[in-house]
């Protein structure tokens, strides 16, 4: 059974599944699904056509499956879907997708999103990505999974973010970060791999040194970006792990942070 708050407004059309808390003066619109076993704190505001998965633990004063931050948007019935299992902190906004793009925002499962964060319309956030406070995305961002970003990073509208990488405190992103990469500075500039991250889930020595290598191709050996991707064709065979940056290359539209 669910516990909601008697300050609470739940909307009689709301789907909430077992054991979901809704805390005091909460709002919870019509459209609105909240998946098995999520807790609401107090003040927290979820409207449009919202889908939040389960065993999530939302803070107080979010604001969830509100209107984009677009002028282009015009009333149409877009989409924020939320999976399993993420901790949103206070304060954070998510926006509804728009009809320019796929009309869908979506965040994935087992996220770490910490306080301030907005999340703009249509963007796309992996699994186990952590969101340091006050970091900010524009539109159309794709965030792949178990990316890291740095405090106050800002990143521009239709950049992405490969997996793996990191942003460091005040980052202001305006081009694609390639996987594994950790990148700094305003506008950002690529300072190696990240390798202690990678450590921590279990590359193996030799998966390091590769990427170490073909960071150099990518960064270091005064290539253009054709020939260095040509470069790194050759090393996949013996390390996949290279296959997943020749894949970003492949898909980015923005450029590379150089």
């Amino acid at each position: 059974m669910s516990q909601i708050h008697p300050t609470a407004i739940v909307h009689a059309g709301a789907r909430l599944g077992e054991n979901v808390s809704i805390g005091p003066y909460s709002i919870i619109g019509e459209h609105v699904e909240i998946g098995e076993g999520t807790s609401v704190g107090p003040h927290v505001v979820i409207s449009g056509h919202t889908r939040i998965g389960r065993d999530n633990r939302i803070f107080q004063f979010s604001s969830l499956g509100e209107v984009p931050q677009d002028k282009k948007y015009a009333g149409e019935p877009t989409r924020l879907e939320i999976g399993d299992r993420n901790t949103i902190r206070e304060f954070c906004t998510f926006n509804l997708g728009t009809a320019q793009d796929a009309g869908v925002t979506r965040i994935g499962d087992d996220n770490w999103v910490m306080a301030y964060v907005h999340i703009a319309h249509d963007c796309q956030v992996g699994n186990k990505t952590i969101f340091a406070n006050n970091s900010q995305l524009a539109g159309h961002v794709h965030v792949d999974d178990w990316a890291i970003l740095g405090g106050y990073t800002g990143v521009h509208q239709f950049c992405r973010i490969g997996a793996h990488c990191m942003t460091a405190v005040g980052t202001v992103v305006l081009q694609d970060v390639p996987p594994y990469v950790t990148a700094a500075g305003n506008s950002a500039s690529p300072f190696g791999i990240n390798s202690e991250g990678l450590k921590r889930r279990g590359f193996t020595p030799e998966a390091l040194l590769a990427l170490k290598r073909a960071y150099r191709t990518l960064y270091k050996a005064g290539l253009r970006l054709e020939e260095a991707r040509s470069k790194l064709e050759e090393e996949v065979g013996a390390h996949p792990e290279v296959q997943l940056i020749l894949d970003f290359l492949q898909t980015s539209t923005r450029g590379i942070i150089r």
